[in-house]
């Protein structure tokens, strides 16, 4: 107790009203920057065609319209393929890459960081390496095995890479080592087997972990459309059918404005329910052994 006393008056923040408030400002400040784009899109949405070609260009919206989505509108249910096969693929796409992915590498972190074994740290050093590589340098060696396995052109050209995201299965390992041996050796003690300690210990004590993960694996595959894995138009994603209406030219500027706030409201809307969970702190946090 007198330890954790000492660390606790050791970490202490001695600030004063004032400095508090100089803080609440600066970050104030970067935190409305920041917030700029978000502003500037969710305003070019609601412009006229007239507004959104001044220049020098207004921030503001003067004379807000809902045209640009009444002509997004009338050109998707124009398209040869139903929008909604569109929507079915890319949400099909992103659960089932999201889910999958945070599913395998939690359950490939648990026994690298609470399981010592012969080639650990080789493991997790390929790993490490592997975030060191760009996705574009690894798109022949992924289209050459995607076509070895006869996956081209299905669902699992996109699925299936997802899988493989290393930056999902280096954050879990490192979430996991935090976690006291002693309360899996109790859990242990108790009766229960790896199973029933990665699901109901484990798991729920890296919650902000894998939601984070899930957060950036969303993102990734949602904003995908295909590249040179998915040649049939029935299995498009969203964002390719979107695509080709902003690549329609000048007079679908306003649709394209309109594209451009549906595409990022999904994953805004998805971190907004769970930020909650994400910014807290580990539960074992204050555990000592």
């Amino acid at each position: 107790m007198k330890i954790l006393s000492s660390l606790r008056g050791k970490t202490k923040v001695n600030r004063s009203v004032w400095g508090n408030v100089l803080l609440f400002l600066f970050l104030g400040v970067f935190g409305c920057y920041m917030a700029l784009p978000l502003v500037y899109s969710i305003n070019n949405a609601f412009k006229p065609l007239d507004e959104l070609f001044l220049f020098p260009p207004r921030f503001f919206v003067r004379n807000p319209t809902m045209s640009n989505f009444s002509d997004l509108f009338h050109l998707l249910s124009n398209t040869w393929v139903p929008f909604l096969r569109y929507a079915f693929n890319t949400v099909f796409i992103t659960m089932a890459g999201t889910i999958g992915h945070v599913l395998l590498a939690s359950a490939a972190a648990y026994p690298l960081a609470k399981h010592k074994f012969r080639g650990t740290k080789i493991l997790f050093s390929v790993i490490v390496l592997a975030l060191m590589f760009s996705p574009h340098v690894t798109a022949i060696p992924n289209y050459m095995v995607i076509g070895k396995l006869g996956w081209i052109d299905t669902y699992w050209a996109i699925i299936i890479p997802a899988f493989a995201f290393p930056l999902g299965l280096y954050l879990m390992k490192q979430f996991m080592e935090q976690i006291p041996d002693a309360l899996l050796e109790a859990a242990k003690i108790d009766g229960a087997n790896e199973y029933r300690i990665f699901w109901t210990i484990v798991m729920p004590l890296v919650k902000p972990a894998w939601l984070t993960l899930t957060i950036l694996l969303f993102q990734l595959l949602w904003g995908t459309d295909g590249g040179t894995m998915i040649y049939s138009e029935n299995l498009k994603t969203l964002n390719y059918a979107l695509g080709q209406i902003v690549a329609g030219g000048i007079a679908r500027a306003g649709a394209g404005a309109a594209v451009a706030l549906l595409l990022m409201s999904v994953p805004i809307l998805l971190f907004i329910f769970t930020q909650s969970k994400i910014i807290q702190t580990m539960a074992t946090s204050g555990m000592k052994e």
